[in-house]
């Protein structure tokens, strides 16, 4: 298992980024959360199998399409507690 904090700056808020990236997760069977964070940047914590990671980090230099993905800063993560679901707060 493999975890991470991906954090995404451009235009990524008022897009429906974070819908998207919950459906690409569960795509990705990957476990959980987006959220939008005060300074206009989208934080995901991701966890999952390394090759679903990598595939899903490399959606997140994209996103969707009405999305603008200026910068990907990934930082991995100790896994921890197993997380059960993929959310949005």
């Amino acid at each position: 298992m493999r975890k991470v904090k991906i954090l995404i700056s451009g235009r990524v808020q008022g897009v429906y980024f974070r819908l998207f990236t919950q459906n690409k997760a569960k795509h990705f069977a990957i476990k959980g959360s987006v959220k939008n964070l005060p300074d206009g940047r989208v934080e995901i914590i991701a966890e999952a199998g390394s090759m679903a990671i990598e595939k899903f980090i490399k959606w997140c230099h994209k996103g969707p399409i009405t999305a603008r993905v200026d910068h990907v800063e990934i930082t991995e993560l100790q896994p921890g507690e197993l997380l059960t679901s993929f959310e949005i707060h």
